[in-house]
């Protein structure tokens, strides 16, 4: 029954949404973003799916999911430790700050403490993306595994600067503007949207169950999964209606 529905909500959101790959790319990015043209990159002359800031932030989450599996610690279950967390605690108040300087700038004389800027944008919401990936992995863990690993998802210093390295690699491709490169970013960007929206409704779904910490492997995790994901995708499908309803476009919001 789970099955049948998470394919009836995925068929109806892929028959309602704008046609293309990419068109489902801005379907997402159309639920958790303003997709303001000015603020975001784009390929040749269309708006990527999501806005210079999202896409820095759900590129960053999704990056290091992937580094932190491919470093083995893709059971990790403890959080980083304490100084790793301040550094992590300060990629996300250069995210706040940097979103409030932008936000000063809507208003007519606003007094901005520097000029925003679409670069600052995106390497702000690629750290913020860093550092949730680095903590949404071991709260995942936690809440899932019965037999998860007693070590921190980011261990060294050294750990965290491969990770911020690889971070900017990620921000500087998205920088080229190169058609070849954008691409397949905007559709991994949007992608990460919904692999973290389901990480979280998994978990949340298993809490709400009671089988927190009682999945022993991968067979055992598809249906709390599958449910996620139905869920996610619901939520992403009522903010588009939504949203639809209340402007009438699939396009960003206009300044």
């Amino acid at each position: 029954m789970l099955l049948v529905l998470a394919v009836g909500v995925l068929l109806v959101w892929l028959v309602y949404t704008p046609d293309g790959l990419l068109g489902k790319a801005d379907a997402v990015g159309y639920a958790v973003c303003h997709r303001i043209d000015l603020r975001s990159f784009h390929l040749g002359e269309r708006t990527l799916p999501l806005c210079s800031r999202c896409t820095g932030m759900y590129l960053g989450s999704t990056l290091a999911f992937a580094y932190l599996w491919l470093r083995g610690r893709g059971r990790a279950g403890e959080f980083p430790r304490r100084g790793l967390l301040v550094v992590l605690g300060m990629l996300g108040a250069a995210f706040a700050i940097d979103g409030i300087n932008s936000y000063l700038a809507f208003f007519p004389g606003g007094p901005p403490l520097y000029a925003p800027s679409n670069t600052m944008r995106l390497l702000t919401g690629t750290g913020l993306g860093l550092a949730m990936g680095s903590l949404v992995l071991p709260g995942f863990n936690q809440a899932v595994w019965k037999t998860w690993r007693k070590e921190p998802s980011l261990e060294s210093p050294a750990d965290l600067g491969l990770l911020l390295v690889a971070g900017l690699g990620v921000t500087l491709l998205v920088l080229t503007e190169n058609p070849l490169v954008l691409y397949p970013l905007a559709i991994v960007s949007s992608l990460g949207v919904v692999f973290l929206l389901t990480c979280v409704y998994t978990m949340l779904v298993l809490l709400l169950t009671g089988r927190e910490n009682h999945v022993e492997g991968w067979g055992q995790l598809i249906v709390p999964a599958l449910a996620g994901f139905t869920l996610a995708l619901l939520q992403i499908a009522a903010l588009d209606v939504i949203r639809y309803a209340l402007t009438g476009t699939w396009s960003g919001f206009a300044l």
